[in-house]
């Protein structure tokens, strides 16, 4: 589990193909790697992904078939800069809401324009995702924890602040990005126990 709260932006070191699966090196500067072993779980750009050796100066983990499918990390090159969290602890304190690391959908950005000083995103929302957007609810773009100022037909609409924009990679978001979305797992729950109740 993460709390979606970002701790450093990486960037794509090595990318090589594996068969149907690829193997990424993330390099990274403000990570607790002297804290991190092999197997503990980090989300980049709100992917969990497993780390299977530390060299240093970053990490690696195995990217499957099927995340590369569902996800926004088959659209990463050299070069690429990415969001990263390392897992929560109990120690951790929950700054943002609880993400899994699942992602759950990929939107699109369609538009930032500037608001006071913030830039205010508006991003399309998968339709079988809506019901769990709710206006001033939570929700991970990238791995970022977010509350969602609007919600409209098949768009959602979330403010970044200037910390924000430095400490993440949305800066370089432009129109047609793609972006990992993860709704708010209690919603998810939610729905999954109304459907016994009802049926």
């Amino acid at each position: 589990m993460f709390t979606g709260i970002i701790i450093d932006i990486g960037e794509v070191a090595e990318w090589k193909s594996k068969g149907d699966d690829v193997r990424l090196r993330i390099r990274t500067g403000n990570l607790p790697l002297p804290r991190l072993t092999v197997g503990d779980s980090i989300a980049v750009n709100g992917v969990c992904l497993t780390a299977t050796a530390l060299p240093g100066d970053g990490f690696y983990a195995d990217v499957s078939a099927e995340t590369l499918r569902c996800t926004t990390l088959q659209s990463l090159k050299m070069g690429s800069r990415v969001n990263l969290e390392t897992a929560m602890t109990p120690e951790s304190a929950l700054g943002g809401h609880w993400v899994s690391g699942h992602v759950d959908g990929v939107g699109r950005v369609l538009n930032r324009e500037p608001e006071g000083r913030s830039i205010r995103y508006t991003i399309t929302l998968p339709s079988e995702l809506a019901r769990y957007v709710a206006p001033k609810g939570s929700i991970a773009v990238d791995g970022v924890s977010l509350t969602v100022n609007q919600v409209n037909h098949g768009s959602f609409t979330v403010n970044i602040v200037p910390h924000t924009l430095e400490k993440t990679i949305f800066s370089g978001y432009r129109p047609e990005t793609p972006v990992n979305l993860e709704v708010d797992i209690i919603a998810r729950y939610l729905e999954r126990l109304m459907s016994f109740r009802y049926s």
